[in-house]
């Protein structure tokens, strides 16, 4: 079943990307909470035309956010987290701590667009990846301490 996306899918796809999905994700869970339409030939021409006229919009959203990926290069980031005397964090480091860092030093970032690859349960140096659009993303250096 081939599928619009209205919206970005983690995994699977970005805004207005057409893409092939087995029938049942697509009728039970992409189309009834509203993240996909069927991709019929009238709706393929209604997005190409779409795109064609967003286009300017879009490159100027692209070179922003390669903009805030040139000044996110740099940066570095300490985030205390209760551990006990083995280094073991209590709970682990996640996404919205990583916000909130990067919030306290001045960027807003949402917290959807951080991923870290593995779970942070213990002290030491971690790399988080901003992806902040379809074509680019940034990692983060991180460092977790004990408070």
């Amino acid at each position: 079943m081939q599928l619009i996306l209205k919206e970005d899918v983690t995994n699977l796809g970005y805004k207005d990307d057409i893409v092939t999905v087995k029938d049942g994700y697509g009728r039970n869970y992409l189309i009834p909470q509203g993240k996909a339409i069927i991709a019929s030939t009238s709706a393929i021409k209604m997005l190409e035309e779409n795109l064609r006229q967003r286009a300017h919009k879009l490159a100027k959203i692209k070179a922003d956010m390669q903009e805030l990926a040139a000044k996110l290069e740099g940066v570095s980031l300490t985030i205390g987290a209760k551990a006990s005397s083995t280094g073991k964090v209590f709970g682990s480091v996640n996404n919205i701590q990583i916000a909130e860092a990067l919030a306290k030093l001045g960027f807003e970032v949402d917290r959807k667009v951080i991923i870290i690859k593995e779970a942070v349960k213990e002290l030491g140096s971690f790399k988080a990846t901003l992806k902040l659009h379809k074509e680019v993303s940034v990692e983060i250096p991180f460092e977790v301490v004990a408070e």
